[in-house]
């Protein structure tokens, strides 16, 4: 009974279909072959005994005495030059009337009804079948002329097998068959055998990394480029989730803790007021520290919440269109009313002209509302950020520059990543790391883009990729 989706080695898949193509392949060009070889002997000993019946015609016309010589001038076949292996044929000089007069053969073995036809038939090389044997013959004829005058026909015989025959050429051909087929085989297996082994290791490096050992060994010695390129990724994706696994494990530890700071703050400041420790003004201050706490909570828990809802792409968008020049405008009034003193300038450079985009107003003012206060928690002091507006194709290109401390290179890469946070931002600013992933994920949702454009000691640039209208 049959296994359905059996599954089986690279190893035995390959080696065992090559070999059934390449067995058929072979049957197939020694079919054509023995044809061919069979035709091309047939040809070659039909032109052997065409020319061995030219030979007799001369040595009968040398012959000094005139006419059709008797029986002791015809050579002796079986002991002549021109005889060929495994085939002897039959001989006989014929007169004009089609008479046997002479013959290799006994004279009970001749043959005489079917010579008057032959001898009437303008092709010298001729195929007939026997009456007696019903068996396929060649027959080769040839003028005897002597002062240009016909006296006679050398005829010679030969059955259709013994024409065909080719032993030798068959046990060759089989030798050669063999052996290409034994060379494919052991091909095919080496090569195989050589492509198996990386993905082999790949697949069991690949079940050491599900079972949370990332220390795989893989070797880097491989000639073909699409093997190499599997295994240099493989390599660098396991290299990729031990890095993102022991910062899930740290990021976690730092979520639990920046919600559970809150909660404990807010308990102990209303604890404080209800066991009457403080009264007063003093008790009011508390209640304003607790909900300050509270508010806190509340936007992480909501950062949380809307991240896990566009995650799931459960959050419908409404996409209208609006001039980028006067939504900066605006933008920017809400933003500086809404900020305490701060040393920070902000720049912006418009692009002067009506340019409509097509996006959602809410999640542009919550993508460009967390680039700001990422850029102004990257600058300590005095600093200054600047927006500049440009037009690229069928988008319109927002970048963000502050001028910061920057990202160190090896956060850059992990900065979208869900609940990271920076060594930076780990100990001084409270948060989930999830302003980045969500503001990436909105503007994906409005189908544009938002990527890190450079970052160094001197400043850090985002931009923002907003499809224009149409």
């Amino acid at each position: 009974m049959f296994i359905k989706n059996k599954r089986v080695t690279l190893l035995s898949y390959w080696t065992s279909r090559y070999l059934l193509t390449l067995m058929i392949g072979l049957l197939i060009i020694s079919f054509i072959s023995a044809l061919w070889i069979r035709h091309t002997t047939l040809e070659n000993r039909l032109e052997m005994i065409e020319f061995m019946a030219e030979e007799m015609v001369n040595r009968i016309t040398d012959v000094s005495i005139p006419g059709i010589p008797p029986d002791e001038r015809v050579p002796n076949f079986a002991e002549d030059r021109f005889r060929i292996r495994d085939m002897n044929p039959s001989m006989y000089i014929i007169n004009t009337d089609g008479e046997v007069i002479s013959s290799n053969l006994p004279l009970e073995q001749r043959e005489q009804s079917t010579f008057s036809e032959l001898i009437n038939e303008k092709e010298e090389i001729r195929k007939f079948t026997s009456a007696k044997n019903n068996k396929d013959y060649y027959a080769v004829k040839k003028k005897i002329e002597i002062d240009d005058e016909l006296v006679g026909w050398v005829l010679m015989v030969e059955s259709k097998d013994k024409l065909t025959m080719v032993k030798q050429e068959y046990g060759q051909l089989a030798i050669l068959i063999v052996g290409l087929a034994l060379l494919g085989w052991w091909a095919i297996y080496f090569l195989s055998r050589r492509l198996a082994h990386p993905i082999k290791q790949v697949a069991e490096a690949a079940k050491q990394v599900q079972s949370g050992n990332y220390e795989i060994n893989l070797s880097d010695h491989i000639k073909e480029k699409e093997v190499y390129e599997l295994v240099s990724s493989f390599k660098q994706m396991a290299g990729r989730l031990e890095q993102l696994e022991k910062t899930r494990t740290e990021l976690l530890a730092g979520v639990t803790h920046e919600l559970k700071t809150p909660v404990t703050s807010i308990s102990g400041l209303l604890q404080a007021v209800n066991d009457g420790i403080v009264t007063g003004q003093e008790a009011e201050e508390f209640i304003r520290m607790a909900l300050v706490e509270t508010s806190k909570m509340k936007t992480m828990v909501g950062d949380l919440l809307a991240f896990n809802s566009f995650a799931v792409d459960a959050v419908p968008v409404k996409i209208s269109q609006l001039d980028i020049d006067n939504f900066m405008k605006d933008f920017l009034a809400q933003w500086y009313a809404i900020q305490e003193q701060t040393d920070i300038v902000i720049k912006i450079h418009l692009l002067h002209k009506e340019v409509m985009i097509s996006v959602d107003l809410i999640r542009l003012q919550q993508i460009m509302t967390n680039l700001l206060t990422n850029a102004e928690q990257a600058i300590s002091g005095t600093g200054e950020i600047t927006i500049s507006l440009s037009e690229k194709e069928q988008y319109v290109s927002v970048i963000v520059k502050d001028s910061g401390s920057g990202i160190p290179p090896e956060e850059q890469e992990l900065i979208f990543e869900r609940f990271f946070r920076g060594e930076n931002k780990k100990y001084g600013i409270r948060g989930l790391g999830l302003g980045l992933p969500l503001s990436k994920m909105m503007a994906q949702s409005i189908k544009g883009n938002l990527h890190l454009v450079e970052s160094t000691e001197k400043g850090t640039s985002f931009e923002v990729l907003l499809r224009k209208e149409g």
